[in-house]
């Protein structure tokens, strides 16, 4: 590779990974670290197949390959939802999903709990609630296309838990999502708490990637066909596709369910 850039892919698919810390809390095994190759560095997550919690609705030793196959359909849109995202069979606590870190802004707050009815400018009204303390407040989030096409995003990919936490604000404005474990279950389990867009239309740019993505998802010899049904199910791809279609068909963001809970819990 002398003379060829190393993009982070690379460092993170061929780098030796050294374990730094424990992400805590975390519902699964969740580590910090660096993955280093030809004397450069970048900072990683990772998390072993063997940490997995078991859920009752999805299948054990699958939340990994469902973190790479959500980045495989970030990059396929050409949206940069999902940062740089792998499966390294030769990690220290054994296969897992290596993931680039992603260091957020802490003085930005594109998902927040504000006092009720005081609604920030730019910012979108999700639902009304009552805080640790029993004081009235409503869970907003900001009018962006980053968060717009989050939350397109993970109607596409069926994302069961998009918490407040799970939205990493960049200081140029940028919008990455990460934990996508529990994604693309063929039954629909959509929690997210970007809900502002519920029953708006479809935006024209955001129809026109998914309906690239649909004429990749039905082309039989596509490289992301092939690399998602290595990564999960090939009815739950199939299901995947299915979602894009009646996304594109309806024009229409989805609204939250009447039959079951629409907002992750906790939601931050």
């Amino acid at each position: 590779m002398a003379g060829t850039p190393v993009s982070e892919h690379d460092l993170l698919a061929l780098g030796d990974i050294e374990i730094t810390g424990r992400i805590m809390p975390a519902s699964n095994a969740t580590f910090f670290g660096t993955a280093t190759f030809e004397g450069l560095e970048i900072s990683c997550v990772y998390k072993p197949v063997s940490g997995e919690r078991p859920l009752w609705d999805f299948p054990d030793g699958t939340l990994a390959g469902r973190e790479v196959a959500a980045y495989a359909v970030s990059e396929a849109l050409g949206w940069d939802v999902a940062p740089p995202t792998l499966l390294r069979g030769d990690a220290p606590a054994g296969p897992g999903m290596v993931q680039a870190w992603r260091e957020p802004d802490p003085g930005q707050d594109p998902v927040d709990l504000v006092r009720q009815d005081r609604v920030p400018e730019g910012y979108l009204h999700v639902l009304d609630a009552y805080d640790a303390r029993d004081r009235p407040v409503s869970l907003v989030h900001e009018d962006s296309e980053a968060l717009r096409r989050m939350a397109v995003f993970d109607v596409v990919v069926n994302n069961a838990d998009r918490k407040g936490g799970h939205v990493l604000a960049m200081p140029d404005g940028h919008r990455h999502g990460v934990d996508h474990g529990v994604c693309f279950h063929v039954d629909d389990k959509l929690r997210t708490v970007l809900w502002g867009w519920a029953g708006e239309p479809l935006d024209p740019d955001d129809a026109a990637d998914l309906g690239r993505l649909l004429d990749v998802l039905c082309t039989r010899d596509s490289d992301l066909l092939a690399a998602l049904e290595d990564l999960v199910q090939p009815r739950e791809v199939a299901a995947a596709r299915t979602r894009v279609e009646r996304l594109l068909r309806r024009a229409v963001m989805p609204l939250p369910s009447r039959g079951r809970p629409s907002i992750p819990w906790p939601a931050f």
